[in-house]
């Protein structure tokens, strides 16, 4: 198609100009990024670039209301402790080798991240990884870069994975209002509709790492690099407590029926007990006096070797999974913690059977660390002293109102968030639901997101208040201003006039060269500004270039959301800069080890939107 010769209108070069203003400011990082877009947007309502009637129209977007969504629907999953089963299933099948188990965390974190935001992802899989590397011995460097990339391509896998992809729909709609005469209106993607590009991504994002991780990543910790979810070895190391929780049941030759809960744990070999379940609903603590009859369900602790030898001996029946006890002992509900006793508190002087600190605090205290010296052994009998510091289990509810009480000195950061394991099935539920309505029906977007979150804030999977916390407002902000600058691109004709300069430097070159360059160019800007901010400018270009040059609109136009989410090559993506501290990597591991993914990256993109669009 022949270039028509856009003169360059005074409207144009002040967009050209706030388009220089917004990428250095971007570029510089003078002022936060949000507060650079925010200030663009007032800029172009002043210089009456866009409508007044339509300057804050990003603010009620579909992209944007759909992004709010997600969020809260990530917040609602986050908070159930869906994470937590994913970590089960990584050790349940990534046993038979380190390099199975480097496929699983980079594949689930991909597939998690097809519908929330990467970076929320990635904060939901910290603990995940970390759990993972203490239990199969894996260095946490090998784990977290390939959840990682993993947790940024499977945004590309949904059209609600990333904030591109988000976008994208919304920018080529706004696109139609300047298309020329007879040109074709832009249709939006549906929400499957790059899945075999996003699939295809994922799947060399673990192969990648599956044939050279070992060999490019990090073999060993890093010193002194803190590891989540390291509190299992820490407690083993210096207290030796290890194993893990299991059911028993008490049958009827039992000769713990009739006993005590202090009489069985002072029973040769006994593990320790966390939990029973008599005749009302399961609790943690078991007072010392409480009676242990036929039926009674404990909840118990120790290596697998001990509690089997313990059940064998006693008659009872080793439950094969936490039944019971499968909510309370989830970890983001109750675990182990370190609580010392000050100068002055009421308990000194008393033993521990005398404080009933289980009946009154709802604490079990597994060890007592006395000036150095680890007591394992009649604890019931040992008088509290000023500086002992009691290794507990307890829900963590429990121990948040132990924090409170000045006998207390609480050593253990609590989890900061109630945790609802209970509402795992209200959060699933309305999570399919908006998937339900995105696939089967026409409704829009934000709405069938937007039914899902409000469903999860009905049903108690989050309050209103933690809705409103789980939404990255800078994120909102950044895009909902930014939007203006792209409509300014479209209606003032900057966006043809550029890709017409693009057109007539690169002259007669190959459709794929054109589009090779706007995914270079996309990865670029990503990598020195937002990747809302570069889909934003580039987008209108990409559009007007493939009208000029006779190239799909639509395909040109998602090779620049696509990539936008290549930022591999250094730390100023928000997944990047989350693992880098813990994983101890080095902007040079990032530029190495990116930089390879990135030229895989662009290689799969260009082949796959072609082969499929």
């Amino acid at each position: 198609m022949a270039v028509s010769g856009l003169t360059l209108s005074a409207d144009m070069v002040l967009v050209l100009l706030i388009l220089g203003l917004t990428i250095g400011l971007f570029v510089s990082e003078w002022i936060r990024i949000d507060i650079a877009a925010l200030c663009i947007l007032v800029l172009i309502g002043l210089l009456g670039l866009v409508p007044s009637d339509q300057l804050f129209n990003g603010f009620a977007s579909n992209a944007v209301i759909s992004l709010i969504a997600v969020m809260i629907l990530g917040a609602g999953l986050d908070r159930t402790g869906v994470m937590n089963q994913i970590s089960v299933w990584i050790l349940k099948w990534g046993r038979a080798s380190s390099q199975r188990v480097v496929a699983l965390v980079g594949a689930s974190s991909g597939v998690v991240s097809s519908m929330i935001q990467n970076a929320g992802v990635t904060a939901l899989f910290m603990p995940v990884v970390g759990r993972v590397s203490s239990r199969r011995q894996i260095p946490l460097p090998q784990l977290l870069m390939p959840m990682g990339f993993g947790a940024m391509v499977g945004g590309t896998i949904t059209m609600v994975g990333s904030s591109p992809l988000i976008l994208l729909n919304d920018l080529m709609l706004t696109s139609n209002r300047s298309l020329p005469p007879g040109a074709e209106a832009l249709q939006g993607f549906g929400l499957f509709a790059v899945a075999p590009v996003g699939l295809a991504l994922l799947a060399t994002s673990v192969g990648y790492f599956w044939l050279f991780g070992q060999k490019f990543l990090p073999a060993s910790d890093i010193k002194g690099s803190s590891q989540p979810a390291n509190t299992e070895h820490y407690f083993a190391d210096v207290y030796g407590i290890e194993g893990e929780v299991y059911e028993v049941l008490v049958t009827v030759d039992s000769p713990l029926v009739g006993m005590r809960i202090s009489e069985a744990e002072r029973l040769p070999g006994a593990p320790l007990f966390l939990g029973i379940q008599s005749t009302d609903q399961p609790r943690l603590a078991p007072p010392a006096d409480e009676m242990v009859w036929v039926g009674t369900v404990l909840g118990v602790m120790g290596p697998r070797e001990q509690v089997g030898q313990f059940a064998l001996d006693h008659q009872l029946k080793l439950q094969p999974r936490l039944k019971t006890f499968g909510q309370l002992f989830n970890p983001t509900r109750a675990g182990i913690s370190e609580v010392v006793i000050p100068p002055g508190s009421r308990l000194i002087g008393q033993t521990i059977g005398d404080s009933k600190l289980r009946s009154r605090f709802g604490i079990s205290v597994l060890a007592i660390n006395r000036r150095g010296e680890i007591l394992h052994d009649r604890l019931r009998n040992e008088v509290l002293q000023p500086g002992d510091c009691l290794v507990s289990h307890s829900t963590w509810s429990d121990l948040a109102e132990l924090a409170d009480d000045k006998d207390f000195i609480v050593a253990t950061d609590i989890p900061k968030q109630e945790q609802r394991p209970q509402k795992v099935i209200h959060a699933l539920v309305f999570f399919g639901l908006s998937l339900a309505l995105i696939v089967f029906t026409e409704i829009r977007l934000s709405i069938a997101l937007l039914t899902g979150a409000v469903g999860m804030i009905l049903t108690g999977v989050l309050s209103m208040d933690e809705a409103y916390q789980s939404v990255s407002w800078k994120t909102v902000f950044l895009m909902a201003s930014l939007i203006p600058l792209g409509y300014a691109m479209e209606a003032t004709g900057t966006a043809a006039w550029l890709a017409e300069q693009v057109v007539e430097m690169l002259g007669t070159m190959p459709g794929w060269v054109l589009q090779l360059a706007l995914v270079v160019l996309a990865t670029v800007f990503t990598l020195v500004m937002s990747n809302v901010g570069a889909t934003v400018l580039l987008v209108p270009i990409a559009i007007n270039l493939a009208i000029v040059t006779g190239g799909s609109p639509a395909v040109y136009a998602l090779l620049v959301a696509l990539g936008a989410s290549n930022a591999f090559i250094l730390p100023t993506h928000p997944v990047n800069a989350l693992i880098m501290g813990p994983g101890g990597y080095r902007v040079k591991d990032f530029i190495r080890i990116g930089g390879w993914m990135s030229v895989l990256y662009i290689a799969v993109v260009l082949v796959a939107v072609n082969l499929l669009f």
